[in-house]
């Protein structure tokens, strides 16, 4: 809606945001950690970084990591080709280093301990996570190999749990969030792992029984699927973490007894099935209940799971609950915005002689369903309305506003046998204090039939993207006449009306700001595009030609789109002139 933002600053919008994101996942690092991007520039800065080094969050985001902080023991520059961490950030694999300088904001140098891992900074960008400890200089030349051995595991361990809350955090989709955890956890930790969920209904179901073959997941589906009821005292593992518990060490003879349920039956089979011979479960859980259980197993790495890696198991555990209770969240709230929104939108008459079609597509990724709309409907003295437009906002909120601004439209145009401006002007009017709409964009038009068979379109736009039309033979034009300002502005200026005779079998689109809007693609570029697919597909039928449209021209999981698309009959003898 409205004028579309710069390209510089839209940038800079997602630098900010992706920013304060990704230093929120960086606190839970106990170590100094910063983020960089493909260019080695940094993103974000965690508070024990910005301790350590005696700097501010605003001297280090967006500075170049390599220039600003990595030094020689005498304090010099280092060039490029000569420094570790450079090299291996540029190798895109992970690494550390047991001693290396960076610069204090003193001039002073800091010396360290680094591990370096790939990363995910968020809008599918990849990145580098930078985890440091820092060294003292007078024990620097007793450190035993042993002792660094010990600190950069929990350097690697310390970036685990900082990738898994990024990468977890960053979807609200459950699916790619538990494909995330897998690909976290194998084979970085076992070559087997299951995912145990809780549905809402209370019941168990095996998620995910998943295998890791060098690099190659391999997912075992005869393996899923339903459980029995979790019992509420059995001592078994799975059982105990199922009812959040506690984390427990397995193997195959833990459940080579007597089984006491169904769901020890289960885990016996899948023992048998996997080869694994040790396994730690533990309990996923939000802050609110718990929502299954994690399954880690090894058959083919040769050491056992002991003790110690059950808290790391836990920690893991808990970031995939909050994450995995979040989507859930989320896909009630869509599923309860969406059901509205698809019940508020109405149903198309039927005009003889004229073919209709519309499509609403929510955006996949949007945190709530918006205000797009669309309505065709009879007027008092034979004509068709057409309308379609957008409320302000991307909430259940901006849903009711568009069902106030719809019912508003329809009964002044009902009662009022006037042009479409003077319909618009009267709305804009008791917006304000009738609805709770702040600002909106809108094309109300009326379609009538002529004395000579022909169909005559008169309409006004309050600021939305101009309709289309395109004839049989792949001519197009943007209805761009009839155009003045947005709703709810409180200008009180006067609208403009348009009119013209539609073409024998022409195609007429009305549409909302997501079909043509998208980050890096200006407004014009994306009309360029629309106007390109529509002329190629306009001997489709109505109906593939609306949804070939939506396939090739839509930015994908951006914005809502609603979409209305019409199309007059054929002249006499089925001819076009």
């Amino acid at each position: 809606m409205g004028r579309p933002e710069s390209t510089e600053t839209r940038h800079e919008r997602f630098r900010t945001a992706t920013s304060s994101w990704l230093t929120r996942a960086l606190e839970a690092i106990g170590a100094g950690a910063y983020a960089v991007d493909e260019q080695g520039r940094i993103v974000a800065v965690n508070p024990r970084a910005l301790h350590l080094l005696g700097r501010s969050a605003q001297e280090m985001i967006g500075q170049d990591a390599h220039d600003l902080l990595h030094r020689g023991p005498q304090g010099q520059r280092l060039p490029a080709a000569q420094c570790g961490m450079r090299e291996a950030f540029h190798s895109g694999d992970p690494a550390h280093g047991h001693t290396d300088y960076f610069a204090h904001a003193d001039g002073s140098l800091l010396a360290i301990s680094w591990m370096i891992t790939p990363y995910d900074i968020g809008d599918d960008a990849s990145g580098t996570l930078v985890v440091f400890h820092p060294l003292e200089s007078t024990h620097l030349a007793d450190t035993h190999p042993e002792e660094a051995s010990e600190t950069l595991t929990d350097l690697e361990r310390l970036a685990l749990l900082a990738e898994t809350t990024t990468q977890l955090t960053s979807t609200l989709d459950v699916d790619e969030a538990l494909r995330r955890l897998l690909g976290l956890v194998l084979p970085r930790l076992a070559d087997w792992a299951v995912i145990d969920l809780i549905t809402e209904r209370d019941e168990v179901w095996r998620t995910a029984v998943v295998q890791a073959d060098g690099g190659t997941l391999i997912h075992h589906t005869e393996l899923q699927g339903p459980m029995p009821p979790v019992p509420e005292s059995s001592p078994m593992p799975l059982s105990r973490a199922l009812r959040g518990v506690a984390s427990t060490l397995a193997g195959p003879e833990t459940y080579h007894v007597a089984p006491d349920s169904g769901i020890a039956v289960e885990q016996r089979h899948l023992f048998d099935a996997t080869g694994i011979r040790s396994a730690a479960i533990a309990p996923i859980r939000s802050t609110r209940d718990v929502l299954g259980a994690l399954t880690l197993g090894r058959a083919a790495q040769p050491d056992d799971f002991t003790v110690a890696d059950l808290t790391l198991l836990e920690d893991i555990g808990r970031r995939a609950g909050l994450a995995l209770d979040n989507a859930r969240l989320y896909q009630r709230q869509r599923a309860i915005a969406e059901t509205m929104q698809n019940h508020l939108l109405p149903q198309m008459p039927r005009v003889p002689g004229l073919q209709m079609t519309v499509r609403y597509l929510p955006a996949p990724d949007a945190s709530q369903v918006g205000g797009d709309w669309y309505d065709a409907f009879a007027l008092s003295d034979g004509a068709t309305a057409l309308a379609i437009g957008d409320v302000v906002g991307h909430d259940l909120e901006a849903a009711a506003g568009m069902a106030q601004l719809r019912n508003m439209l329809r009964a002044y145009a009902w009662s009022q046998q006037k042009p479409p401006s003077r319909i618009v002007d009267r709305l804009d009017e008791a917006i304000m204090p009738i609805t709770d709409v702040a600002m909106a964009t809108l094309i109300f038009a009326r379609l009538t039939l002529a004395e000579d068979g022909r169909w005559e379109l008169s309409w006004t736009n309050a600021g939305h993207p101009p309709p289309l039309l395109i004839t049989h033979d792949g001519l197009t034009q943007f209805l761009t006449d009839g155009h003045g300002i947005l709703l709810g502005t409180g200008t009180g200026a006067k609208r403009p009306d348009a009119t013209i005779t539609l073409p024998p079998d022409s195609t007429l689109l009305l549409y909302t700001d997501g079909l043509i809007e998208a980050p890096g693609r200006t407004l014009d570029e994306g009309l360029s595009e629309l106007r390109q697919h529509a002329a190629a597909l306009a001997h489709r039928s109505l109906t593939s030609f609306t949804d070939q449209l939506l396939r090739r021209v839509r930015p994908p999981g951006l914005d809502d789109v609603a979409l209305l698309a019409l199309r007059t009959p054929p002249g006499p003898g089925g001819s076009n002139p």
